[in-house]
Parts: C-alpha cells; structure tokens; sequence
C-alpha cells in the first residue's frame, strides 16, 4: 500500500528545485508583464481606496488607513499571486501542456513536481507582496527597517495559498471552475480577514470565521512587520498557516495521483 503513495510525495529534499528553476527560466521571459500585472489590481485598490476613502475615514487603530490598507493589500496581493500562479500557470503545465508528463519521466515523483510549484508560486507571491511593500514604505506608510521581517510572513503566505490553490486544481475539470474559487474563497477573505477594514468592526459570528481563514492569520503578521510593531500570537499565526500548508499539500498530492492515474 506504501509503494503505491510513495509517488505522491517528494523523493528528497532537493529535486523540487528542478522544477522550480524550469518554471523560472520559462517565466523570466514574460517577468515584467507579470510582475506589473500582479501589481495592478492590489496597487489599485491601495490608491482607490486609500488615498479616495482614506480622507473620509482619516486614522485607523491609531495609523493612517492608508497605512492600515498597504498592509492588507500585500497579504492579498500574495494569497492572489500564488493562487493565480498555481489555477493557471501549474494547471496549464499539468493539463494542456503536459509538462508534468514530460517530467515524470525523469526520476523526479508527483510530490516533487508539486512541491516544486508550491515553492514557484511562493517565488511569486514574495515578488507581488515585496513591490508593493517597497512602494508603500517609498510613501511612508511602512517602516523600511522592518520590511525584512514581512518577507518570511509573505512567502509562508504564498506557500499555504499555493496548497490550497492545487487542491482546487486536482479536482476542478477545467478553467471554467476556478471562478467559483475566486469569488467564494477568495473574495469574502478579503472583506472578512482585515486586509480593508479591522475585522474588530464584524459581527461577533463573522470574527470567529475570520479566525479560521489563513488570510487573517497572514494579515495578523505582515502588518505589525510592516508598521514596526509588536506582534502578538505569532506562534498561532505561523502555526495555522503551515497547518492548511502541509494538510492542502498531502491531499492534493493524494489527488492529483488519482487524477493522473486516471
């Protein structure tokens, strides 16, 4: 029974970085369309709603709502970047392109091809939320010496959204269902989690769901990073996201054997 699972996890420690390095070869040739367009619709949403409805609202938890906003806005613009990179780019390579059947015929298993795109869509999602937490600390709504503790709540971020985008990808038949993700998952994280407003102004009902999603949780370490300040529960943080993190990995792995086997 072993045997026949053991394909679906990663052989070692190092072959997911193939992978990885093919992907990035491929994606370096298209990287400022994609950087610029991962960066379109957070930076939008930064200055639309920071700078027009920041000056009716004025501060936020004691810091400016633009400042409350960026913070929200790199979060999202991670879970965005790894989900999108994972629902087209890896699904495309799995489905269309047969790239994983070329590459399962190396030595390389299932769990290293997936392994190796869960840490190319991180790439991608430390790369959206940098830009923008760069642009937001060249503006003064956050603190260039504590950038460099965001980095590793960013890329944790863009791995547990990556997870969780390939379960969506091991079961969805094609494109057209990943619109259901998006607007069911992904946006009501956005409004529930504090990326807009604090998740303080929700129902009491609608806070305990927001304790459970892992953007709150990712929102919870970035921002104290970017504004230079304590965190608190980082443990907790930490500990839910690798939690959907490693759980999304084992079952999309399991699934996307079946899928393949098929």
């Amino acid at each position: 029974m072993w045997e026949q699972y053991a394909a679906a996890l990663p052989a070692n420690a190092w072959n997911w970085s193939a992978v990885w390095r093919r992907n990035y070869m491929a994606w370096r040739k298209a990287a400022l369309a994609s950087l610029l367009g991962n960066l379109a619709e957070p930076m939008g949403a930064l200055f639309g709603l920071g700078f027009g409805l920041g000056l009716m609202i004025g501060q936020v938890d004691g810091i400016s709502y633009v400042a409350f906003l960026a913070a929200g806005m790199v979060a999202t613009s991670a879970m965005i970047s790894a989900t999108f990179e994972t629902v087209y780019g890896a699904f495309a390579r799995m489905n269309a392109q047969r790239t994983w059947d070329a590459i399962l015929c190396t030595e390389l298993t299932l769990g290293d091809v997936v392994l190796g795109e869960l840490a190319w869509a991180a790439t991608k999602a430390v790369l959206a939320g940098t830009g923008i937490t760069i642009i937001a600390a060249a503006l003064g709504y956050a603190a260039w010496p504590s950038i460099p503790y965001a980095l590793p709540a960013i890329a944790l971020t863009g791995v547990a959204f990556a997870s969780l985008a390939m379960v969506v990808i091991a079961l969805a038949p094609s494109y057209d269902y990943f619109v259901f993700y998006q607007t069911l998952f992904l946006t009501p994280m956005m409004y529930l989690c504090g990326a807009i407003f604090p998740v303080a102004q929700l129902p009491i009902a609608l806070q305990r769901v927001a304790e459970a999603l892992p953007l709150a949780h990712s929102i919870d370490l970035i921002r104290p990073a970017m504004l230079d300040r304590d965190a608190s529960s980082v443990g907790l943080h930490v500990g839910v996201l690798c939690i959907y993190t490693v759980v999304a990995f084992v079952v999309s792995a399991l699934l996307l054997r079946r899928r393949l086997m098929r």
